[in-house]
């Protein structure tokens, strides 16, 4: 799940090497947290947030071959 995440936001981004997704269990669900460099939030959400659903989708997608349940969170910078 990281991975996918990974590749989609590092093909989106101006610079990719800001890009940190990490991945963690609560509970019975998998987060998967994904963190930007300021300049580039704009183009992980997209316009109304259509980029941000569209990931979330494919995330949801993925889980579910793998009979898992995954939430996307995508994070301020620091």
């Amino acid at each position: 799940m990281k991975e996918l995440i990974q590749y989609i936001s590092a093909s989106l981004v101006d610079d990719p090497t800001q890009v940190d997704v990490t991945q963690f269990r609560r509970g019975g669900q998998m987060i998967v947290q994904l963190r930007v460099a300021k300049e580039d939030m704009g183009r992980i959400i997209g316009k109304n947030g259509r980029v941000a659903s569209a990931m979330r989708t494919l995330l949801k997608v993925a889980a579910t071959r793998e009979n898992k349940r995954v939430n996307l969170d995508i994070l301020e910078p620091d």
